[in-house]
């Protein structure tokens, strides 16, 4: 009889050790412990991009949702650009003013202005023939004793004069082809290139007011409705591009040493396609606890280390917060 109950107490051992050893894997996964041929649980996080003007204003216009797809370049949204756009103009009116008088210095006199000194000249020369003729004639009379000395030096001076008027003619005809001075010229283009650069500066508190999308992404979520004041720096809407998605997951610390940067794991999700692929882009360089909502007292003495990887942008689309389950890495 002792030796038939000793049988059945070896017999209850045995099985209680099989069970054990049975339910060891599946009761340590739903705690959160990976070994070597378990898997790594983890989730999908987005880094989002926050879109926020850099001054306040009203929220006139906001044609996206939160859900929607949208691509590089469609507008966000619209902070009351009044204001803005009469800056925009008064700067463009002070550009082209400087241009134009930058321009203007660069050229000579106008053709009617060259057509009056010409004919200054032409004037001046058709006086000089008929002063050079007196001149001659006073000389001859002077020699001859018939003219007088006051006649003679009266047509000496006008023929002096004459010729003087002619080369300052001369000479204005070619000032008349130059540009300003120098110096006038160089301020001009300063000025000119000072209200460029106020243009410049105006059209870009403009674009601030109405910000494009900087990379195709999905819009996770909108923080102010049409009508209401969003402080300067305030979030309007946050944008999550498809690069941005992560993998977040957590390797037992007997484990990390087979992880390297760069490596490429595998991974799967509910309803997901098979084989998918990552490649680890961070490896945590300290120990943490498991997270806490296992509440296991053996799971929260677990130290595991934080592991992030890039999905491949090729494959199917992840949503945040996804719970996914990584393939092992074997020795």
């Amino acid at each position: 009889m002792k030796r038939r109950a000793l049988l059945i107490v070896v017999a209850v051992i045995f099985a209680a050790t099989a069970a054990g050893l049975f339910w060891r894997a599946p009761l340590m996964a739903a705690l959160g412990f990976s070994t070597g041929s378990d898997r790594y649980l983890g989730y999908v996080e987005g880094e989002t991009s926050l879109i926020a003007p850099p001054v306040s204003g009203r929220l006139v216009q906001r044609p996206v949702d939160r859900g929607v797809q949208v691509r590089k370049g469609d507008r966000l949204f619209v902070i009351d650009p009044v204001v803005a756009q009469a800056e925009v103009a008064r700067a463009e009116g002070a550009l082209a003013e400087a241009r134009a008088r930058y321009e203007n210095l660069l050229k000579g006199k106008r053709p009617e202005e060259k057509e009056i000194t010409t004919a200054q000249r032409r004037e001046t020369e058709a006086a000089l023939a008929m002063a050079e003729i007196e001149y001659k004639r006073q000389s001859e009379l002077l020699a001859k004793g018939v003219g007088t000395r006051k006649d003679y030096e009266n047509a000496d001076s006008t023929l002096r004069q004459l010729r003087m008027r002619q080369s300052s003619l001369i000479a204005q005809e070619k000032v008349n082809e130059l540009a300003a001075r120098p110096d006038e010229i160089a301020a001009a283009k300063a000025q000119a290139d000072q209200d460029q650069a106020a243009l410049d500066q105006a059209r870009k508190r403009l674009d601030d007011l109405m910000p494009g999308a900087p990379e195709d992404g999905l819009i996770e979520n909108t923080f102010f409705n049409v009508g209401e004041w969003v402080p300067a720096g305030a979030p309007v809407v946050s944008l999550l591009p498809p690069f941005r998605l992560k993998l977040r997951f957590f390797v037992p610390q007997e484990d990390v040493a087979l992880l390297q940067m760069g490596q490429t794991v595998s991974f799967t999700c509910d309803s997901c396609p098979p084989d998918l692929k990552a490649r680890i882009i961070y490896i945590s360089p300290r120990t943490e606890f498991t997270p806490p909502v296992i509440y296991s007292q053996t799971a929260r003495t677990k130290l595991v280390f934080l592991i992030e990887a890039r999905p491949d942008p090729t494959g199917t689309r992840l949503s945040p917060g996804l719970p996914i389950t990584v393939a092992p890495v074997t020795r």
